[in-house]
C-alpha cells in the first residue's frame, strides 16, 4: 500500500477559519451508507490540534463504499463564537464521500459560523 498500512485509514481535522486556530472539542460521527442502511462506525471529539486522537477507521475496517462524516459544530460555535442567531446557520455539517481503494483518506473541515469547505487531503 502507498501509505504502508494494509487497508488504509481515514482521518480528519477541523480548523476554525474565523478564529485562525484548530477547533477543539467538536464532536464528529462517522457512518457507512449502503442503500437505505446507515451503520454508525465511530464517534470522536477533536483535540487541541483540531484532530481526533486516532484514525476514525484503519486497516481492513476501511472498505470501499460510501461514508458520511457529520461534524456537530453547533455546540462548538456557540461556545467559541458566542453571540450567534438562533437557530444557527450551521449546526451539523454532513460530508458524504466515497472510498474506492485502500489508501489514506483525509477529509478536513475548514469552518466558520456562516460557511465551510472541505477537500481530500493527504
Amino acid at each position: 500500500m502507498a501509505d504502508g498500512k494494509a487497508g488504509g485509514r481515514l482521518t480528519t481535522h477541523v480548523l476554525d477559519t474565523a478564529r485562525g486556530r484548530p477547533a477543539e472539542g467538536l464532536d464528529i460521527v462517522l457512518d457507512r451508507l449502503d442503500g437505505a442502511t446507515r451503520e454508525r462506525l465511530a464517534e470522536a471529539r477533536t483535540n487541541g490540534d483540531g484532530r481526533c486522537d486516532a484514525p476514525l477507521l484503519e486497516g481492513e475496517a476501511l472498505r470501499p463504499g460510501l461514508y458520511e462524516l457529520t461534524f456537530r459544530c453547533g455546540a462548538y460555535l456557540r461556545r467559541s463564537v458566542g453571540d450567534l442567531p438562533d437557530p444557527l446557520f450551521l449546526d451539523e455539517i454532513p460530508i458524504r464521500f466515497a472510498v474506492s481503494e485502500a489508501r489514506h483518506y483525509h477529509v478536513p473541515l475548514l469552518l466558520s459560523p456562516f460557511g465551510y469547505s472541505t477537500y481530500r487531503g493527504s
